[in-house]
């Protein structure tokens, strides 16, 4: 136990979550379970601090009636703390640090894949020609949606764009 003790005083809490970068739901589980670890060693600390001795003597001589403190100090030495099976709880941990390893996985699987993406994507732009010499046939390529919007604009008799005056003003006075 006393090694189970020493192991979790030197958890530094601050820096597993950073240090994993972890967020959403397993940061919130892991921030609960740190405050229900905190809770029950400091109530531990609490109840080891505490007297843990009757002195039966005292209270017989402050007391009238002394049977009831012999009737006490009768159930106090026939107490026997009841033990727990704490396999059910070592369960319910084994539990939770598996899904949390497997939502950390999926966290990072996640950021992997996104990074790969932003890197593609600043790759594109840092080897983009300037707007100024693409031609339309290269513009039409990578959105052939603007094609399909002019054709629909010009098959209906438009040959403005629309908001293109708000925006940019009238040029046809000069």
């Amino acid at each position: 136990m006393a090694v189970g003790r020493s192991a979790a005083l030197k958890i530094d809490w601050a820096k597993i979550g950073t240090s994993l970068g972890l967020k959403g739901q397993t940061a919130t589980a892991l921030a609960a379970f740190k405050k229900r670890n905190d809770d029950i060693r400091r109530k531990v600390q609490l109840l080891s601090d505490s007297p843990q001795t009757v002195d039966f003597a005292s209270y017989r001589s402050q007391l009238k009636n002394t049977a009831v403190v012999d009737e006490i100090e009768n159930h106090f030495k026939q107490f026997k703390p009841k033990t727990y099976d704490v396999g059910r709880q070592i369960k319910a941990i084994e539990a939770f640090e598996a899904q949390a390893i497997k939502s950390a996985q999926e966290t990072k699987g996640a950021v992997d894949a996104e990074l790969k993406d932003l890197e593609k994507t600043l790759t594109n732009i840092e080897e983009a020609r300037p707007f100024e010499d693409l031609t339309v046939d290269e513009v039409v390529a990578a959105r052939p949606d603007i094609d399909e919007r002019t054709s629909q604009l010009v098959s209906k008799g438009r040959w403005q764009v629309p908001g293109y005056k708000e925006k940019f003003g009238d040029l046809s006075v000069l």
